[in-house]
């Protein structure tokens, strides 16, 4: 059948001849509405409609695929050497910097909650700092890698807090305590169990826990309390990141996750209990 000439317009340009039909909505087409297609051409209402249906690629854990891995890992080794510097610069052990952000257990409990987080990017030498900085970056582009950003980003300081609760329980109240310790001790905890899950050889950061975990007990003025805590927390989100079951891992996820920020508020608010009068 012969369609008049007047009927040879463009849907979405009804003042433009058009010849062309769409490949999936069979609509006319000008030139400027032609979106090549893999098989002829489509208008951009089925380009935009098409890409809604395209499955995003997802890491291991659900998060969204990053395209330049690993740089949140490097933004944190930034941030460390910058509160680093800083506190250098500010008199060291002596000036505000490590003063108003080292963790010390009455203080922190007198008001000063923010130390249990500004503690986690504030280290005692230069060798602290390397130690702790050469870990994140061995292992965060992997865990970041295999979470995705947000939750990396929810894992790092979810761990760090653990480390800082575990030392305010444990510790004794006047301990003054600094480190990623207890934010690298999860990042072990997780790739632990990521790669357990991914059924990859573990020997070599098994041998790696175990002399950490000799030196944190063995070594001085170490602690070992951050350590547990950040661990710990570390094997609870990489099971959780690891093995949920794919059509709820989101909230499964998001369960453990909030799970493990109660139980650290409830020991917050009972060793607070305990620690003023």
């Amino acid at each position: 059948m012969n369609l008049p000439a007047e009927d040879y317009r463009c849907y979405n340009h009804p003042d433009r001849e058009a010849y062309i039909s769409c490949q999936r909505c069979e609509r006319l087409i000008c030139p400027e509405c032609m979106r090549e297609a893999s098989v002829g051409f489509q208008c951009p209402s089925c380009i935009a409609e098409g890409a809604k249906t395209v499955r995003q690629p997802r890491t291991l854990a659900g998060g969204t695929v990053s395209g330049r891995e690993g740089r949140v890992s490097m933004i944190l080794i930034g941030i460390n050497v910058a509160a680093y510097v800083a506190q250098l610069a500010t008199g060291d052990r002596t000036g505000d910097v490590f003063q108003q952000g080292a963790m010390q257990g009455y203080v922190t409990a007198d008001g000063d909650y923010w130390r249990l987080i500004t503690s986690a990017f504030l280290h005692g030498s230069v060798l602290h700092l390397l130690f702790n900085m050469y870990a994140l970056y061995l292992f965060g582009p992997f865990v970041e890698r295999a979470l995705g950003t947000a939750r990396f980003v929810v894992a790092y300081l979810t761990a760090a807090m653990a480390g800082s609760i575990a030392v305010y329980l444990l510790a004794a109240p006047t301990t003054v305590t600094i480190g990623a310790s207890g934010a690298v001790f999860g990042l072990f905890g997780m790739a632990l169990l990521l790669l357990l899950r991914a059924k990859q050889d573990v020997r070599t950061l098994l041998v790696l826990l175990a002399v950490n975990a000799f030196i944190s007990v063995a070594g001085p003025d170490i602690s070992w309390e951050g350590h547990l805590g950040g661990f710990v927390a570390g094997l609870a989100l990489g099971a959780a990141f690891a093995y949920a079951p794919r059509d709820r891992r989101t909230l499964v996820q998001a369960l453990v996750v909030g799970a493990l920020w109660i139980a650290m508020i409830a020991a917050f608010v009972v060793r607070t209990g305990q620690l003023t009068p």
